[in-house]
């Protein structure tokens, strides 16, 4: 593995160093999980025999936890002003789902 080190003023590009690293590997987690999303309807008709149906149901409340999430999330967020503990522990669970996939 390579170790990359901080410039000495601390920003690269105008942005925190630690800002940057962040990005890349939100960027990098988010491309990983979006090339995967499409191949799960494949996966459950295939391999374990749903009906498109059930891709449907599964789909749906999906969506429908995504949807009332954001919106428990926000009102938390606007309740408690201070959004970086919901940041550090949404980066923490995606980092414990992450091995999931593999």
């Amino acid at each position: 593995m390579f170790r990359v080190r901080p410039p000495k003023d601390g920003a690269v590009f105008g942005v925190s160093f630690n800002v940057l690293v962040l990005g890349i590997v939100s960027l990098f987690a988010d491309m990983s999980s979006e090339m995967v999303y499409p191949l799960i309807p494949l996966f459950l008709v295939n391999v374990l025999g749903a009906t498109f149906i059930d891709v449907g149901l599964i789909e749906g409340v999906a969506e429908s936890t995504a949807s009332v999430l954001k919106i428990i999330s926000g009102y938390l967020s606007d309740r408690f002003g201070n959004v970086s503990p919901w940041c550090t522990q949404v980066i923490q669970l995606q980092r414990l789902q992450s091995p999931c996939w593999h």
